[in-house]
């Protein structure tokens, strides 16, 4: 996914589409998502009977809002669940969180998708099975506010990534820092760089916009590095759905529905700070 700078007109559409999103709060298990296209439109033997569900691995600001998975009322890959299952015809959208390691060695169960910014990756391609993809990505450098980590710094500094993410062979073999923290999850990552544990934290540059722009100023963004990824969804290893659910998702991206989330939910959790704005930096 290229980002291209926002436009007035496209700002005023997202806020239209969120406006009509807390209009339809009232659909149950969709929060507050505006659902796109026919209901019942395609149809799967879902994991549990009557109910789309999801595995997901929070934090995870602006792709699902909120601090567990009952309290998540909009966001884009939440809102794509959503649209997924009203085109399934399931009126319920089930989330699970999961930490994101077991979810690429694919040992969650009863599911019909897992979506989490997830790389699509040779290795675990062995274990799961990827959906269409829905956005590319790079990778995006986080400090303390008051920090001073610049493109050449950074390698001789103690970097932060997440366990079972591709920034772990990223930060150690093609960065080559010389001091490298994993981390079991998103939101300890992030806590170890606004105290200084690190210098920077690495992870996929949408979730380091939402983290810096929900840091209450104690982080900021530094830097991105191109990695050439694809984010896609996962599905159990053989899914017998994965024909169905990969056509709807290639019809949320024909008919415009990911751009208007993606304007709608992404560029507001990011503080207004598009990726084209965020240094370029090689390794």
């Amino acid at each position: 996914m290229k980002f291209k700078a926002i436009k007035t007109a496209l700002l005023a559409s997202a806020l239209t589409f969120m406006a009509a999103g807390i209009a339809s709060a009232e659909t149950v298990g969709y929060g507050q998502c505006e659902v796109t296209g026919k209901k019942g439109a395609h149809s799967i033997k879902p994991a549990v009977p009557g109910q789309f569900t999801v595995i997901i691995n929070l934090p995870a600001v602006g792709q699902f809002n909120g601090d567990t998975p009952e309290s998540i009322r909009d966001g884009y890959e939440f809102c794509m669940a959503v649209n997924i299952a009203h085109r399934l015809g399931l009126d319920k959208v089930k989330l699970v969180n999961a930490s994101f390691d077991s979810i690429v060695a694919g040992q969650n169960k009863d599911f019909d998708i897992a979506l989490a910014l997830i790389s699509v990756t040779e290795p675990r391609k062995k274990v799961v099975d990827f959906s269409t993809v829905y956005m590319n990505s790079s990778y995006g450098v986080a400090t303390k506010a008051d920090a001073n980590v610049t493109e050449a710094s950074i390698k001789s500094g103690r970097v932060g990534v997440q366990a079972g993410t591709t920034l772990v062979p990223f930060a150690q073999e093609t960065l080559k820092a010389s001091k490298v923290d994993v981390y079991d999850d998103t939101a300890s990552m992030f806590t170890a760089a606004a105290a200084g544990k690190v210098d920077a934290v690495m992870t996929d540059l949408t979730i380091v916009l939402g983290q810096v722009a929900n840091s209450k100023g104690r982080l900021k963004v530094v830097g991105q590095y191109p990695s050439g990824g694809e984010t896609a969804g996962i599905y159990p290893k053989g899914s017998a759905n994965k024909p169905v659910i990969d056509a709807i998702i290639q019809e949320l991206k024909d008919d415009g529905t990911l751009k208007k989330l993606e304007a709608a939910y992404l560029l507001p959790s990011w503080g207004g700070v598009s990726p084209d704005n965020v240094p370029t930096w090689k390794h």
